[in-house]
């Protein structure tokens, strides 16, 4: 497609998207701005990312709207936009062409339950599992080798890759994307100790709820909750392998990235960003807009919006940061600490 083209398209998202050079050109695809050529668009939304834009081979760059003329090449033509890192998303998705994991209709081998309500457009891949009195909204596709059990409920536009099990009464909002291998709703870790050491399951009788526009990444357990309901608010994105226990409530637009672990009945608030590694105790509160560094480590509530954490255990950003200096200067400061202690040895010799 044109420049031109993409310009219009562009100006569904943004007020302004102007355009510099010729819009003439061609693009087929996008591309990294170090590695494009000719025919491929590129974006620069990082200021290191600067120093390409007069030897890029790409033949269009979406730019933000400081770039000045004397920065622009004559290589390739512009779209300036407010927002350029969010312009290629939207580009991105313009050129993605992934297929389906699931052919329209339900496969000849899959398996559908009785009391299914099936909404229109929905696809069901080959040797997949449909529980009995399961509901399944319009445009659904669930991935070959997936599985619901009784009672579980897509909203529309639900994308399940193969491999992916939910148990009984989950509950999945609209536009939900779960890749291969993930479990939802499967048994809190709970078990009450008895006096001779064993111990006694207990039964795990609540959901989970999953919001709009949620996705769920490979491999990453979603466990429900022992009463009520284990719950991800809208919009909010979990990375891959990651453990959320029975019970943590994740709020709206909240990411947490992979391997982290939520421990029971923990309460993340909304536009929370939660590092790799990150490890949290049971029965936190944890406010709105926190950080969490990778591998840190929290062990206490977060009360206060808006904080940065980081470390193990896990302090305010800033303060860890002065401690790590010190940690770091340790052996400098053993050096100068001996060295004044043989200088005092010195002195007492000398009395």
């Amino acid at each position: 497609m044109k420049v031109y083209d993409l310009q219009r398209y562009l100006k569904q998202f943004f007020e302004e998207v102007e355009l510099v050079g010729d819009g003439d050109i061609v693009i087929t695809r996008p591309a990294k701005i170090e590695e494009a050529g000719e025919g491929e668009v590129s974006f620069v939304a990082n200021e290191k990312y600067r120093k390409y834009i007069g030897s890029t081979g790409a033949s269009l760059l979406v730019v933000g709207q400081q770039i000045t003329p004397d920065q622009y090449s004559k290589r390739c033509a512009f779209l300036k936009v407010k927002d350029p890192y969010t312009a290629f998303v939207f580009l991105l998705e313009k050129f993605a062409s992934s297929p389906a994991p699931a052919a329209p209709g339900i496969a000849s081998t899959a398996v559908v339950g009785k009391h299914v309500e099936l909404g229109s457009n929905v696809a069901v891949g080959e040797y997949a599992v449909i529980g009995d009195g399961c509901r399944i909204g319009d445009n659904c596709i669930v991935g070959a080798h997936s599985v619901l059990l009784s009672g579980v409920s897509l909203g529309e536009g639900c994308l399940l890759f193969p491999h992916v099990v939910c148990y009984h009464g989950v509950r999945l909002g609209n536009r939900v994307t779960v890749h291969s291998g993930a479990v939802v709703g499967s048994d809190g870790f709970g078990f009450a100790p008895q006096a001779d050491g064993s111990y006694i399951k207990i039964p795990q009788v609540g959901v989970v709820e999953v919001g709009d526009d949620v996705e769920i990444g490979s491999n990453t357990s979603i466990d429900r909750a022992t009463m009520g309901s284990t719950s991800i608010g809208d919009g909010s994105k979990i990375d891959n392998l990651v453990q959320i226990a029975h019970n943590c409530h994740i709020g709206r637009h909240t990411v947490v990235a992979a391997q982290a672990g939520i421990s029971g009945s923990v309460s993340i608030g909304s536009n929370c960003m939660i590092g790799g590694q990150a490890g949290f105790a049971g029965h936190l509160s944890i406010a709105d807009r926190t950080h969490v560094a990778a591998q840190s480590g929290i062990s206490k509530s977060v009360t206060s919006s808006g904080q940065a954490y980081r470390g193990y255990p896990a302090q305010p950003l800033r303060e860890q940061l002065r401690q790590e200096v010190l940690v770091r200067n340790l052996g400098a400061m053993k050096a100068r600490l001996d060295a004044l202690e043989a200088e005092l040895e010195k002195l007492r010799d000398v009395q």
